[in-house]
């Protein structure tokens, strides 16, 4: 085939939750076609796709990665996704740009939480599936009931194109029901195997469900079920016709089966991919805007239409710089070219194009539509951007899953802070989920993520990369006090020592805003009793003494003060003594006017599994929250609550628990809330024992 055929390329995501075998199976499809020579192993550290060493250290894949084989004269990009919740975000950037996508079930523990997830990002993206039972290999592995539980959890009808000879310790083979022959691995992780006829004790059930099979693929398309209906069978090749057209409208999903690390079922999966899977001809027009116009644009799949790509990675290595991935949607782009960032409004050089394989690149002279490639050292561009040539369009991006989880950052060595800041900031550029903020009131970085594992790695990456090592803490809660009484006092200062003395007397009245109401100052001085000039001084000094309240040091909010009244010396008066004496009358006051502590309330928004939902209230109504409203969503429950802060500082994992990892959250400040009078006292003495 030559290398630009458009119809001949398949972008296919492995997805699945964490340990269903995702970056074996990759591993496997590399080595079958020869991409590979070495069979790489994830738990011996060998892989060529989990190759970042918090991935080694782990044995998980953390960061979606690519490469790229020839199967049957087919091009095929594969890209090997993560499964753990942590680092779910990454999958669903790439599924914004896949063709098709193979979702492995384990035939140990069959459709888990995550799995959920990406099957519904996958109807969202009109993705087709097939499905691998992988690990048919391992202790407790059943077909039939991992098939079942597709069915169940996600609602998918599962339609066998074969089914394993054996299980756990006796599993040796597979039947194809297409060909009706059963295929015998001799177990030499080179796939080897000699076809025979089915074993006598697998005849019916074969049969019962290649009955089933001709059922589907004649229900799939008109033609199909005539001839059915009057010949009872279906050749092979109307067979693979009806299973793929089953498969692109999402009528069933194709399943095989086999043991990625046992290279059993991989050569047969590699067949169904190029047969049932979605080329970018077949994916269609592409829609976007104008960012002139705004209005809609179209662009077809074919190098006769206008450049056009979308940036769905970014890598920063601290030696190579910055790697940009994207995928192509048309036209043609070639290395040392320029191109329009639609999203960014400039324009972009492109230098040396290359296919990624794993960590390392191979550098290629050109892309073709549909295709995925890299380039380094892009200046401007940012996960989620468009690109195109002068003939505008801009794709809508993924948006962003919001953090859930945050941590105080603390560095070991003086004077890292900036290098802490610009090692974050690119870290933010690989993984848009990371945010960095500075709390104005604590002084604290807050480094906030999708897990607490998913902020451990980022912490590693930057020690690793950028050479910086931080400390983890919970951040602390900003509390604020205010009053609640109204009171009226004098404050003078006076001091004389000699010379020049300093004198500033003032009257003033302090009273309770309403929530958000800040800080008001009002001047009722009639008859200069206190000097304009020094009128400004003392609100400056209230405003200062306003930082740190009097019950446990922490800003003062919503209080109205009124100066009414006062005196001043000819001489001794300045701006300094008013200022000190609207310092020290706010103070006295704050004391005398019912002082009490505030704390601030999220607006929290809990998705969740119908079965979870009396818990997930329970466990809110137990930290003080106040249930808003359960809305239903399909196949969940939206539930929307006010919690006290420092009651969810650490809701992620205790939601996963709960929710046996089915649930998601994301919340954003609301107000601020009197903290009950019981907590308040024990919540002032942690303070000070921390400080």
């Amino acid at each position: 085939m030559g290398a630009n055929d458009t119809a001949k390329l398949r972008n296919v995501g492995i997805v699945a939750h964490g340990g269903a075998g995702k970056t074996s199976l990759v591993e496997a499809m590399l080595f079958n076609t020869g991409m590979t020579k070495r069979f790489g192993k994830v738990d011996e550290g060998s892989s060529i796709m989990d190759f970042e060493p918090e991935e080694i250290k782990r044995k998980i894949t953390i960061s979606s990665s690519l490469n790229h084989c020839m199967w049957k004269d087919f091009n095929l990009n594969l890209v090997d996704t993560p499964g753990y919740s942590n680092f779910l975000h990454d999958t669903r950037n790439c599924m914004r740009i896949l063709g098709g996508a193979v979702m492995i079930v384990s035939a140990i523990n069959g459709v888990k939480a995550q799995t959920h997830k990406i099957w519904q990002w996958a109807k969202e993206y009109e993705i087709p599936m097939l499905a691998f039972v992988n690990k048919m290999d391992r202790e407790r592995a059943d077909f039939l009931r991992a098939v079942d539980d597709m069915e169940k959890m996600l609602g998918s009808r599962g339609i066998p194109v074969n089914i394993p000879i054996g299980a756990e310790d006796d599993f040796r083979g597979i039947v194809d029901l297409v060909n009706m022959k059963a295929r015998i691995y001799q177990f030499d992780e080179k796939g080897t195997y000699t076809e025979e006829d089915i074993p006598a004790d697998y005849a019916d059930e074969a049969q019962r469900l290649r009955t089933q099979l001709l059922e589907a693929v004649a229900d799939a398309d008109d033609a199909l079920m005539e001839k059915y209906l009057e010949e009872d069978d279906l050749s092979r090749d109307e067979i693979i016709h009806g299973l793929r057209e089953g498969t692109l409208t999402g009528t069933f999903t194709p399943v095989l089966c086999g043991s990625a690390t046992a290279n059993i079922g991989v050569r047969q999966l590699l067949d169904y991919v190029i047969d049932c899977l979605p080329s970018p001809v077949d994916k269609g027009v592409q829609i976007g805007t104008d960012p002139d116009t705004e209005e809609m644009v179209e662009r077809h799949p074919d190098t006769a239409d206008p450049f056009s790509a979308m940036v769905f990675k970014t890598i920063n290595d601290p030696f190579s710089g910055k790697l940009t991935m994207f995928r192509v949607y048309s036209g043609n782009l070639t290395s040392d070219s320029a191109v329009f960032n639609a999203t960014q409004d400039k324009e972009e050089r492109v230098g040396q194009l290359f296919k990624m394989e794993g960590k390392k690149q191979a550098p290629v002279d050109s892309a073709c539509a549909g295709d995925i490639v890299a380039v380094a050292k892009m200046k401007v561009t940012a996960t989620g951007d468009t690109l195109c040539s002068p003939n505008k369009i801009r794709y809508e991006s993924v948006l962003q899953m919001k953090p859930v989880i945050s941590f105080s950052l603390k560095a070991c060595s003086k004077g890292d802070e900036e290098k802490i800041m610009s090692g974050l900031q690119r870290l933010m550029e690989e993984d848009p989920t990371l945010q960095v903020t500075r709390d104005e009131q604590t002084h604290e970085m807050i480094l906030s993520g999708m897990g607490q594992v998913h902020i451990e790695v980022a912490v590693e990456k930057l020690k690793r990369k950028y050479g910086v090592e931080v400390e983890l803490h919970t951040p602390k809660v900003p509390y604020r006090e205010t009053i609640k009484g109204k009171v009226s006092l004098q404050s003078k200062y006076k001091k004389q020592s000699g010379g020049k003395g300093q004198y500033g007397d003032v009257w003033i009245e302090l009273e309770p805003l309403e929530s958000g109401g800040g800080y008001e100052f009002v001047d009722k001085i009639v008859g200069g009793v206190v000097p304009r000039q020094y009128i400004p001084a003392v609100s400056k000094g209230i405003e200062e003494a306003m930082q740190t309240g009097v019950l446990g040091g922490f800003p003062a909010v919503d209080i109205k003060v009124t100066l009414f009244d006062g005196s001043h010396h000819s001489v001794d008066s300045s701006e300094m003594a008013f200022k000190i004496a609207g310092s020290m009358a706010f103070k006295k006051g704050m004391q005398q006017a019912k002082p009490a502590l505030l704390e601030p309330i999220m607006e929290m928004e809990v998705i969740m599994p119908d079965d979870c939902v009396g818990d997930v209230i329970g466990d809110i109504n137990s930290r003080r929250g106040r249930v808003l409203g359960v809305e239903p969503q399909a196949g969940s429950q939206a539930l929307k609550a006010h919690v006290p802060m420092a009651e969810v500082l650490r809701y992620a994992p205790e939601l996963r628990s709960m929710t046996s990892d089915r649930g998601l959250f994301t919340m954003e400040f609301s107000h601020y809330e009197e903290v009950p009078s019981n907590l308040t006292a024990r919540i002032l003495a942690e303070n000070n024992g921390e400080e």
